[in-house]
């Protein structure tokens, strides 16, 4: 534009030298005859009066152009008009849904997508989230129809996440197979198919699910609730197959190492194979996670991994009381192998040292019960009932305490 405007100062500048040149020449004479007129000038009145005309000719052309052009820029503005009422009302719906209020949303997304057809697939995403949010299923499905072109995965993404938020998810999981692969794998769209597999009790999908996450390392902030629903996960895939131990064996393969190390996890395969008469396979996993985290109630389903031998389980057992002198649950724990094994004197030589290292506080008052409880069993085993029954009463005493 400074360019163009530079140009027209350069010409006007140049028609001044000129006029003012012409101006020093000699006076001459224009004369035009039409016979019975005759018209006398000087040249610079006929300079001027050319100069008009050509200014009015030039107005004139410019007047009829804009004439001709009126009806479309009339149309040109009408579209204008009709296409900033739409961004207006597209805009407005926006603010309708995020606001709440979800019918007038609807109302100007369908005002948005009728004043101009470049908003329709926006519109009608946006109409179709005020009507979920309605509950008015079939109005949402009926604008979700409307989104085509380039705006499929935003149209699936969607879908899915409506459909899950309805209790479907079955028609999630259809969404999202839709998707194509570089966006299935997307981190908002395996979130909502991780939801989706946990509405359906897909544990072995919700598993892998998990594990891309972890192998990404992402530092998301949802990364304790990925880690809280692999333990859920984990749990009922081992719960479902507490049928049949060469099932279970391999649900339990199959989970990440990580919750194969977790305490609780470890503890739930250990309690449904001894419950299976596998106890081979319950004290691997109850020593391998005991390995990684030293876990009370670990100890406490060691004792019962013992099965028909305990033998190596009390030799493993003192091993350990060589790195824990004073851990009265490994002690318990001793003294129930101990009885297994009909070990009288050991038995109850660690049971006596668990009570003696549980009376410095209170915050073992149940392992106490619990090892009065299992002295008074020894002892009504060998005959000596008094000693047995003191035994009972102060574990009766002891559990009632914790009431």
């Amino acid at each position: 534009m400074a360019i163009r405007g530079l140009v027209w100062l350069t010409i006007l500048f140049a028609a001044a030298v000129l006029i003012a040149v012409m101006s020093t020449l000699g006076t001459g004479q224009v004369l035009i005859i039409q016979a019975p007129y005759r018209i006398d000038m000087s040249m610079h009145l006929f300079g001027a009066l050319l100069t008009l005309a050509f200014i009015a000719f030039y107005l004139l052309i410019r007047l009829l152009t804009y004439l001709y052009q009126m009806p479309a820029r009339f149309a040109l503005y009408r579209m204008r008009a009709r296409s900033a009422k739409a961004y207006d009302a597209l805009y407005s719906a926006l603010n309708h849904l995020f606001a709440g209020r979800f019918a007038r949303a609807e109302k100007m997304a369908r005002t948005a997508a009728s004043l101009n057809p470049e908003n329709k697939p926006a519109a009608a995403l946006i109409g179709a989230r005020a009507a979920h949010q309605m509950h008015e299923y079939a109005r949402r499905d009926g604008w979700l129809a409307q989104v085509i072109g380039d705006w499929q995965e935003a149209k699936l993404l969607s879908t899915a996440e409506m459909r899950l938020d309805a209790r479907d998810a079955e028609g999630a999981l259809a969404a999202l197979s839709e998707m194509s692969a570089q966006g299935a794998r997307r981190h908002y769209a395996r979130q909502i198919a991780l939801r989706a597999h946990q509405q359906l009790k897909h544990w072995p999908q919700v598993l892998q699910i998990i594990k891309s996450f972890n192998a990404q390392e992402t530092s998301y902030p949802s990364a304790v609730s990925w880690q809280r629903a692999q333990q859920v996960a984990a749990e009922h895939l081992l719960y479902e197959c507490r049928h049949e131990a060469q099932t279970l064996l391999m649900a339990w393969h199959s989970l990440p190492v990580s919750e194969q190390h977790r305490p609780r996890t470890a503890d739930l395969a250990a309690q449904l194979l001894i419950a299976l008469e596998r106890h081979k396979e319950a004290r691997q996993i109850v020593e391998e996670a005991l390995l990684q985290q030293w876990e009370a109630a670990l100890l406490r389903r060691y004792s019962q991994c013992a099965g028909h031998d305990p033998l190596p389980l009390i030799q493993r057992a003192e091993a350990w009381q060589q790195e824990h002198p004073d851990d009265p649950e490994l002690l318990f724990t001793l003294g129930c192998l101990c009885q297994q094994q009909k070990l009288w004197g050991k038995a109850q030589a660690f049971l006596e040292t668990t009570l003696h290292l549980t009376s410095r506080g209170g915050e073992r008052a149940m392992l106490r019960a619990e090892a009065y409880l299992a002295l008074a069993r020894l002892h009504e085993k060998l005959g000596q009932h008094n000693e047995a029954g003191t035994h009972y009463r102060a574990s009766a005493l002891a559990f009632e305490a914790q009431r």
